[in-house]
């Protein structure tokens, strides 16, 4: 069933780069000389843009829950995930690529932003010089 599963040009990452080339923003997919291979590179900013599932990569959201089935196997897959999302941001930092995240749950689920936010703040993060930056949903972690 995993097989399944795109791990390129889902529905979100294809929507938010067609947005952000209408604005203007060219870039490269899945550059593989970049580390992580990024979903969008942007030499000109030198920045890198994923955009994640809050399920694979355990986003502290509402969309993301360990399932009940195999729940080792889960916990062992989704820290592998979350340990690897760090080691490649360490290396994003070290090469001098500036990098964005973008959460399944800004356009999706309980207290989502929507797309037009989303490509918003995407767009004014390209233009500043901030060298992170994260597009989440506007919710409370503590909320049930």
């Amino acid at each position: 069933m995993m097989s399944g599963i795109k791990a390129k040009n889902t529905k979100p990452e294809i929507t938010i780069r067609k947005a952000l080339y209408a604005l203007g923003f060219r870039y490269r997919l899945h550059a593989t000389n970049v580390p992580g291979k990024p979903d969008l590179v942007l030499p000109l900013y030198r920045a890198a843009i994923f955009v994640n599932g809050c399920f694979w990569h355990g986003h502290n959201c509402p969309l993301f829950r360990v399932p009940e089935t195999r729940r080792a196997f889960w916990d062992a897959k989704i820290s592998r995930n979350r340990q690897r999302d760090a080691e490649v941001r360490t290396m994003l930092a070290l090469s001098g690529w500036r990098h964005l995240t973008i959460w399944e749950c800004a356009f999706r689920g309980r207290g989502k932003i929507g797309f037009p936010a989303t490509i918003e703040r995407a767009a004014g993060w390209l233009r500043s010089t901030d060298p992170v930056g994260e597009i989440r949903a506007s919710f409370s972690p503590e909320a049930p």
